[in-house]
C-alpha cells in the first residue's frame, strides 16, 4: 500500500496508480508560470493529479482539464479531484492524449496553459511491474504525438510547459520548432552541486521571444535543500 502524500492545501491519494507523486510533478506544478492569468489549463497524463491541483491552488482559471489513459490513474485523479477544495473546477477525462486533442480541436477549444509530465522511458526505470513500465514506455505517448497534439490546441498567445530528461532536450526543443512552438524559458536541474543535470523544465509558446535560461539545484546535502528549491516548493511541501 502506498501512503497518501500530504501537501499543505491537498492530499494526493496513490494506492492505486502505478505513477507515484515524484519531484518531476512538483517541480513541474510549482515552476509552471500562471502569470498571464489562464482561463483554461490542461494537464497532459495526469497520473495522480498533482500537477493541476498544485495549479489550482496557484491560480483562479476556472476550467483546469485532464487527460490520462490508464484506468487507475484515471480513477485516482478522479478521486484526488472530489477529495479537494477546488473539485469544481477540476475534471478529468480518460482518453488517449492524441484522441483528446482531436476532439477539442474539432470543437475548436483551446487551452492558455497545457502542462505535462510525459512518461519517457529509461533503463533506470525497467521494474517487474509492467504497469509502471508501460506508464514510463515513451511509445504509449511519443514526444512527437505530444507536441502535434499540443500545438492544435494551445491558444495563440498560450504556453506549454513539460519537464523532460536532461538528454531529450536537444531532440524535443527541435521538435517542437518544427510545429511552431518556440522554448521561451528553461530551466536545468541538478540533483546537487556536483551531480550532472538530470531534468529540464522547457517553457514553449508559438510566440518568440529572448530565451530566460535558469539552473535549479535540489540539495546541498541529502535532504537539506537549496534556497531556490525551498522557495519553490514551500506553498505545497509541508516540511519546507
Amino acid at each position: 500500500m502506498s501512503k497518501p502524500f500530504k501537501f499543505k492545501e491537498f492530499t494526493i491519494q496513490q494506492d492505486k496508480t502505478a505513477m507515484k507523486v515524484g519531484t518531476d510533478g512538483v517541480l513541474l506544478g510549482a515552476w509552471c508560470s500562471v502569470a498571464d492569468y489562464p482561463d483554461t489549463i490542461l494537464d497532459i497524463g495526469a497520473g495522480t493529479g498533482v500537477i493541476a491541483l498544485m495549479i489550482a491552488q496557484r491560480s483562479d482559471a476556472m476550467t483546469i482539464d485532464a487527460v490520462e489513459v490508464d484506468e487507475n490513474a484515471y480513477e485516482q485523479t478522479v478521486a484526488n479531484f472530489e477529495e479537494s477544495d477546488w473539485g469544481d473546477r477540476l475534471y478529468c477525462y480518460n482518453a488517449t492524449f492524441t484522441e483528446f486533442a482531436e476532439e477539442i480541436a474539432e470543437e475548436e477549444e483551446s487551452y492558455d496553459l497545457i502542462v505535462s509530465n510525459p512518461p519517457f522511458y529509461t533503463d533506470d526505470f525497467e521494474t517487474e511491474d509492467t504497469a509502471r513500465n508501460k506508464a514510463r514506455f515513451t511509445s504509449s505517448l511519443s514526444f512527437e504525438e505530444l507536441i502535434i497534439g499540443v500545438a492544435k490546441i494551445l491558444s495563440k498567445n498560450g504556453k506549454f510547459c513539460v519537464v523532460i530528461p536532461f538528454k531529450e532536450e536537444e531532440n524535443f526543443i527541435n521538435l517542437a520548432r518544427e510545429n511552431q512552438l518556440f522554448l521561451n524559458r528553461i530551466c536545468r536541474v541538478k540533483g546537487n552541486e556536483t551531480s550532472e543535470v538530470k531534468r529540464c523544465l522547457l517553457e514553449f509558446s508559438f510566440n518568440e521571444t529572448e530565451l530566460q535560461e535558469e539552473n535549479l539545484i535540489i540539495e546541498i546535502a541529502r535532504h537539506q535543500y537549496t534556497e531556490d528549491y525551498i522557495n519553490l516548493t514551500k506553498d505545497f511541501y509541508l516540511k519546507m
